[in-house]
C-alpha cells in the first residue's frame, strides 16, 4: 500500500480516476530499463522517476561532454567527464528517493542485454546507434518484453512502441541490421526540444502502459516533423521471413 508520504506526493495522480490509488500501485510495484541517458534518456528517466516508478534500472557507459548540455537535462556543467549513469542516479534520487535507482555503466553486449531485459517490465531504447538497437530489440522479443523506442536528428522525431504479444513487426522488420545510420546528432544536429519532446512521449506510453491506462499505439511508428509541427503515422507490418519476430523465431525464445 502507500504511505502517506507517497499519497501526499501522488496526489495529481490520484485524483485521476484512470490512474488512482491502484495504477499508483502498479507504478510503485513496476521496473524499467532505460537504455541510453542522454536526450531521450533524460527526459524520460526524470518523468518515470517522478512518477514513482518502483524500480529504474539506468544504464549508459558514456560521460557527460559540454556538447550534450544543449540537450541533455539530467546533467550541469558540474557534471563534466563524469558518468552519465551515476550522475543520473543521484540527480534522480534527489528528484525522488522513494524510486530503486539502479546505475549501470558498462556498455551491456548481448547476453548482457538479455539479464537486464529480463528482470524488468517494460524497455526504453533512448539510444543512437543501429546494432545497439537491434540488440534491444532481439532481447525484448526473446523474452516477450514491451519495448518503446525513441529516436530524434534534426528537426525530426520518431517513436516507436512494440510489444511481442501482439501481431504487428518489430524493429528488425523496419530496418535491417546492414542498414547504416550515415547521419546522427553528432554530424547533423538536433534542436534539443525535439529529443526531448520524443522522451516524454516515452515516459507517457510507458506510465499508460504500466497503469493500464488508455491505449499504446502497439506496432505504430509515430513521425515528427517539428518544423511544421506535423505528426505522421505508419503501421509497421510483421516480416514472415524476419528472425526475430517471425513464425520461426519463438522457438530460440527464453521466455
Amino acid at each position: 500500500m502507500l504511505s502517506d508520504g507517497e499519497f501526499l506526493r501522488y496526489s495529481r495522480h490520484l485524483l485521476l480516476e484512470e490512474v488512482g490509488e491502484a495504477g499508483q500501485l502498479r507504478l510503485k510495484n513496476a521496473s524499467v530499463l532505460i537504455v541510453g541517458l542522454g536526450g531521450l534518456g533524460s527526459p524520460a528517466a526524470q518523468y518515470l522517476a517522478a512518477a514513482g516508478v518502483g524500480t529504474l534500472w539506468l544504464a549508459d557507459f558514456d560521460q557527460i561532454e559540454v556538447s550534450n548540455l544543449q540537450r541533455q537535462t539530467l546533467y550541469d556543467s558540474d557534471s563534466l567527464k563524469l558518468s552519465k549513469a551515476e550522475v543520473a542516479r543521484d540527480r534522480l534520487h534527489r528528484l525522488n528517493p522513494e524510486v530503486e535507482l539502479i546505475a549501470v555503466n558498462q556498455k551491456l553486449d548481448e547476453r548482457a542485454l538479455g539479464d537486464f531485459v529480463a528482470e524488468v517490465d517494460l524497455v526504453l531504447d533512448c539510444t543512437d546507434n543501429m546494432a545497439v538497437r537491434q540488440a534491444i530489440n532481439a532481447a525484448c522479443y526473446a523474452w516477450g518484453k514491451p519495448l518503446l523506442v525513441g529516436a530524434a536528428i534534426r528537426f525530426e522525431g520518431q517513436l516507436l512502441a512494440l510489444n511481442p504479444e501482439r501481431d504487428h513487426g518489430c524493429y528488425r522488420c523496419l530496418y535491417q541490421p546492414e542498414q547504416s545510420e550515415r547521419l546522427n546528432c553528432g554530424n547533423a544536429g538536433v534542436i534539443g526540444p525535439v529529443v526531448g519532446t520524443i522522451g516524454l512521449l516515452q515516459a507517457l506510453e510507458a506510465i499508460k502502459f504500466l497503469t493500464g491506462t488508455g491505449s499504446v499505439p502497439w506496432g505504430e511508428l509515430k513521425l515528427f516533423e517539428a518544423k511544421a509541427h506535423r505528426w505522421h503515422s505508419l503501421k509497421v507490418p510483421r516480416d514472415p521471413a524476419c528472425p526475430v519476430c517471425g513464425p520461426e523465431s519463438g522457438e530460440s525464445s527464453c521466455a
